[in-house]
């Protein structure tokens, strides 16, 4: 084998790797962390931070103090409310899950709540909370943006949403080709530079 040929297969394999890369790029980031006043919280969605419409998703909040000291569930009046984004302040909630204390990691008795997401598109998880008696931390109030995928079609179609102001269409993903395309036309614009610049 020549170094031509090497050469072209090593641009093949990297056009290739490349085309994998932009065609699975996925918007989901494990463990969104957000912080008020003197406490933290970290969510965590079953399964794989990646929850689907219509089918019941498992949320938990690791909160802890300034220093590292978990906050469970029964030192906090805690709250959490769920919306369909965008929302206005005087709607009401879309959901509001009761919490239970989880076990979830190395964390014992976290706040944590099922949640079913009735369609696929963008949600606030508002967790407001006070201490409870006994409890020394000030009170919070923590928003975390969810991108909730597809899911089983027949539990969400059942579901009414109440926030029906909402535009369908600010909900909707993009789909894989709508990536796909721009990315496979810059490999195409990589691989014509790269040949122009081996002519000349």
């Amino acid at each position: 084998m020549n170094y031509l040929q090497v050469n072209k297969k090593l641009n093949v394999l990297l056009l290739f790797c490349l085309a994998i890369a932009i065609t699975h790029i996925h918007p989901v980031l494990a463990h969104k962390v957000q912080v008020a006043a003197d406490v933290g919280a970290t969510l965590h969605l079953e399964p794989n931070d990646n929850p689907r419409a219509g089918e019941p998703t498992q949320a938990w909040f690791a909160l802890t103090r300034k220093g590292g000291q978990t906050i469970p569930l029964a030192q906090c009046n805690c709250q959490l409310a769920v919306y369909a984004e965008p929302h206005t302040p005087s709607e009401p909630a879309l959901l509001e899950p009761s919490l239970q204390p989880v076990a979830a990691e190395r964390f014992q008795g976290i706040p944590g709540a099922e949640i079913t997401f009735p369609k696929p598109g963008i949600y606030q998880l508002q967790l407001n909370g006070k201490p409870a008696k006994g409890a020394s931390f000030q009170p919070f109030n923590l928003k975390f943006e969810v991108t909730v995928a597809a899911g089983n079609t027949q539990i969400t179609q059942s579901v009414q949403n109440v926030n029906s102001n909402v535009d369908q269409e600010t909900n909707k993903t993009l789909p894989v080709w709508a990536i796909a395309i721009p990315g496979l036309a810059l490999i195409g614009i990589f691989f014509v530079v790269l040949q122009k610049t081996r002519r000349s």
